[in-house]
């Protein structure tokens, strides 16, 4: 199956939706030794009634979102529609996604607007023959056509159309419950707790279990939490992008959520295969859209941010990737990356980066170093800088304080 965006073009999609990539690894050699234990206070297993098979299954250890237990490591199933250019098509996706099961991976989040709905197609023929010993997550809040996958306007969080489209979510996954269903991008029309409202009254209905946000500043957060819990946050957080260190990670540890990182590798920067002469496939957004950060002149001035990845990873016979993601993971126990894939080489060189337990005087060495360079060039283009949480744009998603979604009427 050829990848598109129901021949809506990639551009004006980009740039009315404001989406950008969930990551992307490119192959290394694997490799393997003896494992410890990274955290003495990670959260065991309490009686979880469904996804209960996840122990046991694998040397992947679990982790708790909220109170939502996965592996360590989730898959990112974006590229398997489009973002990169040359994906995979149907038939390899559906084996690439189960390759990642057999080895361990128990997590898997997409959204109905990869594609729009073809990242969902797949994934939910993929998870068929193990729906129940998975945990799968997906996003709306995009104002997508039900049927054609058209993008019809921006954002759209109303409640009604949150209900209508979760139900064509779950026929598209082939299931009959979304595990971890996010709101992609906070809607500055509707009021955060009508959001949460509308979540909570899905998760009564079962058609929900838990519920999160994406791309949201600390003081949304708070006022989603007020409403109703919120489990996880999804946000951009990599080596060289902190955003979320100021704010939003303080606030999640606060209020006992989980931190997912979209973008764990940097949009594949991080691995040390993108570099000034990297053959960009025809239809990459990182070039299309004129990334900033992939530039020819960016590509070489943030060259040493992976030369000190690559020391490090000589340590432990490693590579450049599987460091930034040990580093994400060493940060807080409950942060769990969802690096892409877009091959059975890159899903296993990923999964392997549990094996990486990154010591304290590690850290020290990667954070100072890190502290001495400058990151040249914005995360996304200005076209992509749209709003998320009023008064915080793409570049600065974390660094929200005012939470200003219109107010419901029973708290204006």
């Amino acid at each position: 199956m050829k990848s598109n965006i129901s021949k809506l073009n990639r551009r004006d999609f980009l740039a009315k939706s404001g989406l950008v990539g969930t990551g992307l690894v490119l192959g290394a050699p694997l490799f393997s030794f003896g494992q410890t234990d990274r955290l003495s206070n990670t959260v065991e297993n309490d009686n979880i009634q469904i996804n209960s098979n996840l122990k046991n299954k694998t040397d992947l250890r679990t982790r708790k979102l909220g109170e939502l237990e996965v592996s360590e490591l989730g898959l990112g199933c974006m590229n398997i529609a489009w973002a990169y250019g040359n994906s995979p098509g149907k038939e390899d996706s559906v084996k690439l996604i189960r390759n990642a099961y057999e080895y361990g991976i128990r997590f898997f989040d997409t959204a109905e607007i990869y594609g729009p709905h073809i990242s969902e197609q797949i994934v939910g023929e993929a998870l068929q023959p193990f729906r129940d010993e998975v945990v799968l997550a997906s996003k709306f809040g995009f104002d997508i056509d039900f049927e054609t996958g058209q993008l019809k306007g921006g954002l759209n969080s109303r409640p009604q159309h949150i209900k209508l489209a979760v139900d064509r979510m779950l026929k598209r996954l082939k299931t009959d419950r979304i595990d971890l269903l996010y709101q992609h991008r906070v809607d500055p029309t509707v009021p955060i707790e009508d959001v949460a409202g509308t979540m909570g009254e899905l998760i009564k209905e079962g058609k929900v279990r838990y519920y999160g946000l994406s791309e949201a500043g600390a003081a949304t957060i708070r006022r989603a939490h007020k409403e109703h819990k919120v489990t996880a946050i999804q946000n951009e957080f990599s080596f060289w992008t902190r955003d979320p260190e100021a704010e939003v990670i303080p606030v999640c540890e606060e209020l006992g959520i989980g931190f997912v990182p979209w973008s764990p590798l940097g949009m594949g920067y991080l691995t040390g295969k993108v570099t000034s002469d990297f053959p960009f496939a025809e239809g990459d957004i990182r070039k299309n859209l004129n990334f900033p950060r992939f530039t020819t002149e960016a590509l070489v001035k943030n060259r040493p941010i992976v030369t000190l990845l690559e020391n490090m990873a000589q340590k432990y016979e490693a590579t450049s990737g599987q460091i930034a993601l040990a580093w994400l993971m060493a940060k807080k126990p409950f942060i769990v990356p969802i690096p892409g894939i877009r091959s059975i080489t890159h899903m296993r060189e990923n999964t392997d980066a549990h094996k990486v337990i990154l010591q304290t005087s590690d850290i020290d060495e990667l954070e100072s170093g890190f502290a001495a360079m400058e990151v040249f060039g914005n995360r996304a283009p200005e076209g992509l800088k749209a709003s998320h949480d009023i008064g915080t744009s793409l570049g600065t998603s974390s660094k929200g304080t005012n939470g200003k979604t219109p107010l419901p009427d029973k708290i204006k």
